[in-house]
């Protein structure tokens, strides 16, 4: 299995966050998680990352067990995570905000060539690559955010709600961005509230609600679940 995880059980203070969820992810695939607010899906790639440790349960990568090591090793091992709110440095430049990403690549062709590649998919950060991020639209922000993550060249890239706060032109460029990344061989674990756009650009889904997964199946299924629309769809 590419990535699995096994009966996680996370918790802050007294609170259980998570209770007991599995999930997998195939290499290739787009796979989501959605639910409200507070159900639990930033705290679990906050857990894949190593930001958070689990109570118990099992976190598997390529076979390896990440549960518990620090958020360092877990990017050195092709992991990658685009945090909610993007934390860009915002009186760095573009470039300056890229080159963070290789931070652990020490090979400068290497360095060189992600580069590249990040300016032929953003030609939008190429042209901007001297200006500080903050200076940014937000749309340009979120790209920039996935680029440096994108520099690493990860295996496996998680994504936090992307979408949040773009206006719905800037939304479905991110999500064409997503795809393309998808096609180039990156495997995508996705968290978004927008449950329409994240069960229409993935292939499996899981519900979270309450810290338990409630749900899951393929996309297209879930589409048409009577429970899916009343609680996360609504009319069209």
């Amino acid at each position: 299995m590419f990535f699995e995880i096994k009966e996680l059980y996370v918790g802050y203070g007294s609170g259980a966050v998570l209770k007991g969820i599995s999930l997998y992810v195939s290499q290739g695939e787009i796979v989501t998680i959605i639910g409200s607010n507070g159900a639990g899906k930033t705290t679990t790639l906050r857990t894949i990352s190593g930001l958070k440790r689990p109570a118990m349960g099992e976190i598997l990568y390529q076979g390896k067990e990440l549960t518990g090591i620090p958020p360092q090793d877990v990017v050195r091992m092709g992991i990658r995570q685009v945090p909610q709110g993007r934390d860009l440095f915002p009186f760095m430049s573009v470039l300056q905000n890229l080159r963070l990403g290789s931070y652990l690549q020490y090979d400068r062709t290497k360095t060189a060539k992600s580069l590249e590649r990040i300016f032929l998919t953003f030609p939008v950060l190429k042209a901007r690559r001297r200006q500080l991020a903050g200076t940014l639209s937000g749309g340009e922000q979120q790209m920039l955010a996935i680029a440096r993550a994108l520099m690493g060249d990860p295996d496996l890239l998680l994504l936090d709600e992307p979408s949040i706060g773009l206006a719905p032109i800037v939304v479905r460029e991110i999500a064409h961005v997503a795809v393309e990344i998808n096609k180039m061989g990156t495997s995508i674990l996705l968290v978004e509230q927008n449950a329409r756009l994240a069960l229409k650009l993935s292939r499996r889904a899981y519900v979270l609600e309450t810290g338990n997964f409630v749900l899951e199946g393929k996309c297209e299924d879930l589409l048409g679940d009577e429970r899916v629309k009343r609680a996360y769809l609504g009319q069209d």
